[in-house]
């Protein structure tokens, strides 16, 4: 009888875009689940420099917070399996997705679950950190 939401991503170098999309996306719901993508899931889509901080450091990064309920980690590219499986009230996702690209979309909405768009914070993206970190240690 809980409203399940559901997030996902690589929390890569946690900024205050992260900590946004979660607040929100516990503001919906009884229970967060955010699905983490694993080392080998993020090197499939990121490149083999990353993930910068390991799949434990970020699960105990995400543990954390006040607004995660449960993190499952998941291998494949996409969390489409966990969705199945938990088949949440709500999906939410950053603003640099759209709504028809966001994975899981159809079988949410199929049995009446939504998903949400939160707009992104222009300035941080766990990308654009990396390059202005790497940009600053060149002029040093």
């Amino acid at each position: 009888g809980k409203t399940i939401v559901f997030t996902n991503g690589c929390f890569d170098i946690i900024h205050p875009g992260h900590i946004k999309i979660l607040k929100k996306a516990k503001s919906l719901g009884d229970v967060l689940i955010v699905g983490l993508n694993s080392d080998k899931s993020i090197k499939k889509i990121k490149g083999e420099k990353r993930p910068v901080i390991d799949q434990k450091g970020r699960c105990e990064i995400l543990s954390s917070f006040w607004m995660v309920d449960y993190i499952i980690l998941f291998n494949e590219e996409t969390p489409i399996k966990l969705i199945k499986a938990i088949l949440p009230d709500f999906i939410v996702k950053g603003g640099d997705y759209k709504r028809e690209e966001v994975v899981g979309k159809d079988i949410v909405e199929k049995y009446g679950g939504k998903v949400i768009i939160i707009p992104l914070y222009k300035k941080y993206s766990t990308t654009n950190l990396i390059r202005k970190i790497n940009e600053n240690f060149k002029n040093c």
